[in-house]
């Protein structure tokens, strides 16, 4: 059975960092594209940041520059790195992990960006 597990979120001043972990079990980790998704109160939930097994990234256009995907196969884990954090990067911040055949999601982090 595949587990995704998030952890790191809390609460943060404006312009400061928080790391985000997403941590695999039960799966071939290597296999899988990794993806940090976020949904605010009351807003759709939507991609943040993705790696692929090769270590190709991609961000959303309001994260580049700030936010910092990595993944370590050996641990089975996917950092997200996230620095100058603002008040609208407030939001649950899921981790799905997807194939041509499958896909599974976390149960999500609560980021809180708020003087």
């Amino acid at each position: 059975q595949v587990h995704v597990v998030e952890s790191g979120g809390g609460l943060v001043q404006p312009g400061g960092s928080l790391r985000l972990s997403c941590v695999v079990s039960g799966a071939i980790f290597s296999f899988y594209v990794v993806e940090w998704y976020r949904q605010a109160p009351g807003k759709e939930r939507g991609s943040v940041a993705s790696i692929g097994s090769g270590g190709n990234t991609y961000y959303t256009a309001s994260v580049e520059g700030r936010f910092t995907i990595s993944r370590d196969d050996a641990t089975n884990t996917v950092y997200l790195q996230m620095n100058s954090l603002q008040p609208e990067d407030t939001a649950v911040y899921y981790c799905r992990i997807s194939n041509f055949r499958s896909q599974y999601w976390g149960q999500g982090t609560l980021v809180t960006v708020s003087e």
